[in-house]
């Protein structure tokens, strides 16, 4: 079921991220290539300033994101397209919160850690469905969010495009 698809989610993921924001209304502060700062710093276990920040390369950033979200979400064990909808939503929304939106849409527990029994019944299903169903179950969290009316806009076209290519993606 490897998909062999790192690379690729990678790149797709820093396109959408972008480069250097730092808007007052987003919790996440200094941020760059999706990278914010408190997460830079909890990765190179020190304290990093904002030109550390504005710096940051996609080179830099990489073995962080191999990480701490494809790693952990057991990306190279999921099919192609639903890896790279798992692993967007985790970055933007935490690990555990893509994990068991993962495992709610495969009706199996939600502890939050993409393993076996997760696995298992991802094989009975058909990836399309699941990645999109991944990508409204998103669509609706970010729906419910107080930040939702500042940046609903961009969220809802980053998930709808990331529904797209997932959807694509699928051989």
């Amino acid at each position: 079921m490897s998909s062999g698809n790192w690379e690729q989610c990678f790149s797709l993921v820093i396109k959408n991220e972008g480069g250097y924001v730092n808007n007052p209304k987003d919790p996440g502060g200094p941020t760059n290539l999706g990278c914010t700062k408190t997460t830079w710093e909890e990765f190179v276990r020190h304290e990093v300033s904002i030109d550390d920040i504005k710096a940051l390369t996609p080179n830099n950033v990489m073995p962080l994101y191999k990480a701490k979200y494809w790693d952990k979400i057991s990306g190279d064990l999921l099919p192609s397209g639903v890896d790279y909808a798992v692993f967007d939503f985790a970055i933007n929304s935490g690990v555990n919160r893509a994990a068991k939106t993962l495992q709610s849409v495969l009706d199996v527990d939600q502890d939050g850690v993409i393993g076996p029994a997760s696995l298992d019944a991802l094989e009975a299903e058909n990836p399309r469905d699941v990645a999109t169903l991944v990508c409204e179950k998103r669509l609706a969290f970010l729906q419910s969010l107080p930040t939702w009316s500042t940046f609903g806009s961009g969220w809802g076209r980053r998930v709808a495009e990331v529904e797209q290519t997932a959807f694509n993606m699928v051989e």
